[in-house]
């Protein structure tokens, strides 16, 4: 065998390592994150305002970490911020199961509602958790898309990356259905501990297992690089960090608002088929995403971007106007021994809209990022802050729900799918082309 081939068999040895350990990491975000709109049903239960704080505050982290983490990642590299990452997640999981065994019988505000120590706890282990997935998610999405070369091929990655996330995604609302099964005045966090715990170990062995693995750092080098400019001094990267902003909350809000409609309503088992509901939704992201990383390499994802938020405007819309009286059933509703007629067809469409949101982060990730060059890691950090979106807009979206109805709701999120369509048609177009960037700041055959 010729030296030359020795190489070629070789090389890809080392992508390989790299992108596996990205998709796990992939997994682990959507664990993490997923936990805190059931979640939120337990503290919803007891306080009205309640009910989405714990993704407000997860996201919210967002907010305080997304520059540091991509400042992180250009000092330290991904591997180390991948550690920290991962430690700073087993501390926030444990303090939210905390929450479930000290301070309920603690009064710490007076007044009409008054309300318990743990509630603190709990929204403190949240924010903690947010700056964990922040980190991940700031390692995560450029590696890929730099593993894959850019353009399609890292959309493809980025694509298949989210394909476990949506998997972790699908489990996760499943299990706290079925540990919390009926809501109601004394339902408490100790009901989801052994979820809790089985992060906190999941958390600890990802630690180890990452911190064995060898991973190549491909922009090492850019901390000894001049920036001349702002990533937002690109028109396609600032409107495409508002996209981003509004996507999160798509993604949260479609599945946090159908979670806590129907957890709420009146029939056995509520809770149980509100975490079922939601978990299709996560499952159609997954079939999104792995018929996505299917076609990735051939379709642009513009064109996948432009169909989908169209299809999705669609579906929400039909979820609106349809009468709630018209009800389903489904295998995965029959098997919780719910009778049929009592979940509205609405719900049907909404989770259907996990097929189309499940394309959204790779491609405006991609779109947004295309011909930053050494900019990518510095766009990355902020795209980070904007993933506060994921905590604000449900937040929004779910005090319009409580005071104008569930279904209304989804008004808000017509109106950010609009603005996703007009950037997938218009306002990714990189017309600051005469600004250098150093495109290739380090050679990507050598990964």
């Amino acid at each position: 065998m010729s030296t030359t081939a020795a190489q070629g068999a070789g090389s890809p040895k080392k992508p390989i390592v790299a992108i596996i350990t990205m998709f796990f990491i992939f997994a682990m975000i959507s664990f993490v994150t997923n936990m805190a709109a059931p979640f939120g049903n337990i503290w919803g239960f007891r306080y009205e305002w309640a009910g989405m704080a714990g993704n407000l505050m997860n996201f919210l982290a967002y907010l305080f970490m997304g520059i540091p983490a991509g400042n992180m990642l250009i000092k330290y590299g991904y591997k180390k911020t991948a550690l920290i990452a991962l430690a700073v997640g087993a501390i926030g999981l444990g303090i939210q199961l905390l929450s479930s065994v000290v301070g309920d019988d603690i009064i710490v505000i007076d007044g009409s509602t008054p309300t318990t120590l743990n509630l603190f706890i709990y929204l403190l282990g949240a924010l903690v958790c947010g700056f964990c997935v922040c980190m991940l998610n700031t390692v995560v999405n450029p590696m890929l898309n730099l593993l894959g070369g850019g353009g399609n091929r890292g959309n493809q990655l980025v694509q298949m990356g989210g394909s476990f996330n949506s998997m972790a995604g699908t489990v996760t609302p499943l299990l706290v259905g079925m540990l919390i099964g009926n809501l109601t005045a004394k339902t408490s966090m100790a009901e989801v501990a052994p979820l809790v715990i089985t992060g906190i170990v999941i958390f600890i062995f990802s630690f180890i297992i990452i911190s064995l693995v060898k991973i190549q750092e491909p922009q090492a080098q850019l901390n000894k690089v001049k920036y001349e400019h702002s990533p937002l001094a690109f028109r396609h990267c600032l409107l495409g960090v508002i996209a981003i902003f509004l996507y999160v909350g798509i993604e949260i809000g479609i599945p946090g608002e159908l979670n806590a409609w129907i957890s709420r309503e009146k029939f056995e088992g509520a809770a149980a088929v509100a975490g079922s509901l939601a978990a299709l939704y996560w499952l159609m992201m997954l079939i999104g995403r792995v018929l996505s990383s299917a076609i990735s390499g051939k379709v642009s994802p513009r064109t996948q971007m432009i169909t989908v938020s169209t299809v999705a405007i669609a579906l929400v819309l039909m979820a609106i106007f349809l009468p709630e009286k018209i009800t389903f059933t489904s295998p995965a509703i029959e098997s919780l021994n719910i009778k049929s007629g009592q979940v509205p067809m609405k719900c049907l469409f909404l989770f259907l809209c996990g097929l189309c949101t499940s394309v959204m982060w790779g491609g405006i990730f991609n779109l947004a990022t295309e011909g930053l060059g050494k900019y990518t890691a510095k766009a990355s950090g902020i795209f980070m802050m904007m993933v506060v979106g994921g905590g604000v807009m449900p937040y929004i979206q779910d005090w319009i729900g409580r005071t104008f109805g569930y279904v209304n709701s989804y008004w808000l999120v017509v109106a950010m799918l609009v603005y996703i369509l007009y950037y997938s048609l218009y306002g990714s177009k990189n017309v600051n082309k005469d600004i250098p960037v150093s495109e290739e700041p380090f050679d990507l055959r050598d990964l």
